[in-house]
């Protein structure tokens, strides 16, 4: 007797096995480097935001540098602003109309001017104080005074504080009110 069923021979799978497998093969490689391209992608963005960052922090380091280069000699100019200061208000108005010291009062009170006018090219201004409340970013309080003002009020300035732009240079040294015995 003849048998016409097909016989399997294990070939006919195997092939088409290896058809879906040859099939899907690229597929998951399409896949994978898809993956891969997005990650890369996703560093490559990464990448580029952090050079942005460090490019903006670089420029405004240099551009604070810039702004706030002087800033040490500044703040050792100050004491000279200081002594000539008190040059000046040492001298009383009868000493200033003296005929023979009017020549190095005037050249006195001329370097002030042009140093004060230096400073505010500079951007170096005189802490206000006298008056105004007691501000621990600004004022360095040295002592109490009973007074009438209300307390914490700033009576006294025993030296003046200056700020360079937005930075303080020097504090104002000062006395404050405190309610009167």
């Amino acid at each position: 007797m003849e048998n016409d069923t097909p016989v399997d021979d294990g070939q006919t799978d195997d092939a088409a096995t290896e058809t879906e497998t040859a099939a899907t093969e690229p597929q998951d490689e399409a896949a994978k480097l898809a993956e891969q391209l997005a990650a890369v992608q996703q560093d490559l963005l990464y990448a580029r935001a952090e050079t942005q960052n460090v490019r903006r922090r670089a420029e405004k380091e240099v551009a604070d540098a810039h702004a706030y280069a002087a800033t040490r000699f500044a703040r050792d100019i100050l004491s000279v602003a200081d002594n000539l200061g008190r040059a000046l208000a040492a001298l009383s108005d009868e000493q200033r109309a003296d005929e023979a010291i009017k020549p190095l009062v005037t050249g006195l009170e001329a370097t002030e001017r042009e140093l004060m006018a230096v400073f505010e090219r500079h951007g170096i201004t005189r802490i206000a104080a006298i008056g105004l409340p007691l501000d621990p970013n600004q004022h360095q309080a040295m002592l109490e005074i009973p007074s009438d003002k209300e307390p914490g009020t700033i009576v006294q300035e025993m030296q003046a504080g200056y700020m360079m732009k937005d930075r303080l240079l020097r504090p104002a040294m000062v006395a404050v009110a405190k309610k009167a015995e």
